[in-house]
């Protein structure tokens, strides 16, 4: 795979070059990923915040999380891509929700795990094999 790839929000007001692949990459059942994604889960890739860079506006909301920290949300202000979350006490890692489109190698942003499947959807079925997670894992 050949780094830096790009990605953008879907107005394209919003881009982003990742430097390196994700250190892992989750399907969130928890009903707030419902919400986000309007699907049964949503597919977050976990980075090091110093292997990506951002150009352009953001804009930001925050939630309490299940643990007791904050679970901050930048979304881009035209669109309103959600991009990517973080936890304020820790910036050393977000967890990016843009994921470029058009990857020659599309299975980097495949999870390796399902989190929150105490709330997963009853008629979604986790492929065999697959870790699962009831809650958070981190």
């Amino acid at each position: 795979m050949k780094f830096p790839i790009d990605g953008s929000c879907q107005c394209g007001q919003l881009t982003y070059k990742l430097f390196a692949k994700p250190i892992m990459v989750l399907a969130c059942h928890c009903t707030e990923c419902q919400k986000l994604s309007t699907s049964p889960f949503s597919v977050t890739a976990l980075i090091n915040s110093n292997d990506i860079e951002f150009t352009g506006e953001l804009k930001e909301w925050s939630r309490d999380a299940d643990s007791g920290n904050k679970n901050n949300a930048a979304f881009c202000p035209h669109c309103g891509n959600r991009v990517y979350h973080y936890n304020p006490a820790d910036t050393d890692i977000i967890k990016l929700k843009l994921k470029p489109v058009n990857l020659l190698k599309p299975e980097l942003f495949e999870p390796s795990a399902h989190v929150w499947v105490c709330e997963k959807l009853s008629w979604y079925q986790i492929p065999d094999g697959m870790k699962v997670f009831e809650k958070q894992p981190l």
